[in-house]
């Protein structure tokens, strides 16, 4: 069964306006115990997106600053020399200063195979979701993606045979049984062939929320070995 976006993204996300000033976009976060939040222009339009990380520049540059005062200029490494972007957000003093513009984004329709795809590569931790217009929908963070995994095993083993196994035509579910145990399905009985045996441990490894599989089918016809006679 394929998982959206929309299906585990956290909806009506608080969001801070570009004009908002810096301390209250530390207290916005710091009071709802969140690390990034997106930032909206005057026409509610998506126009960036603030971290944890954007906020510290300040206190990361504050530092720097004070060795530079104190430090020879030749002792201060250059690899510690602060960029355009870097400095601008340590210098920030609204919203629209801190932020990272674009932000990047990705659509409720989509899998949540992408989405943490699109995260590992653009190297981010959350993204923002936004509808047919650019509107903010929600937000998917890596900690919405790990909710695939705390299903309650009751549930996970129902799912599977249920809505995955049984709607499949072509698999035969009648001596079939499906348990699950923090997330590791087992599937014990049997099938007519040994190719349904296969087909339904591959269909439930494809299954969210299923750390592992457990095979335990028996088949009565060997209809995948090319001994078989035909």
């Amino acid at each position: 069964m394929r998982v959206n976006v929309q299906d585990v993204m956290t909806r009506e996300p608080i969001t801070v306006p570009t004009t908002m000033p810096f301390k209250q976009v530390a207290s916005t976060l710091a009071d709802n115990k969140i690390s990034a939040v997106p930032v909206l222009d005057a026409a509610g339009d998506v126009a960036g997106v603030i971290s944890e990380a954007d906020l510290l520049r300040k206190e990361e540059f504050r530092e720097l600053y004070y060795r530079e005062c104190y430090e020879s200029p030749s002792r201060i490494r250059n690899d510690r020399a602060p960029g355009f972007d870097a400095r601008r957000k340590a210098q920030a003093l609204t919203a629209a200063d801190l932020m990272t513009s674009p932000a990047v984004t990705i659509r409720p329709d989509t899998s949540v195979v992408r989405a943490v795809r699109v995260m590992d590569e653009q190297r981010v931790k959350r993204l923002l979701v936004v509808d047919d217009e650019g509107r903010l929908a929600g937000v998917i963070s890596r900690s919405d993606l790990l909710r695939l995994f705390v299903r309650d095993d009751r549930d996970l083993a129902g799912e599977i045979l249920e809505e995955v196994l049984k709607p499949a035509k072509w698999i035969t579910t009648d001596a079939l049984t499906v348990a699950a145990e923090e997330g590791v399905v087992t599937l014990a009985g049997h099938t007519p062939t040994r190719s349904e045996a296969e087909l339904a441990v591959r269909m439930t490894q494809r299954v969210n929320g299923v750390v592992a599989v457990v095979d335990r089918l028996g088949w009565e016809d060997d209809d995948l070995s090319p001994r078989r006679t035909r």
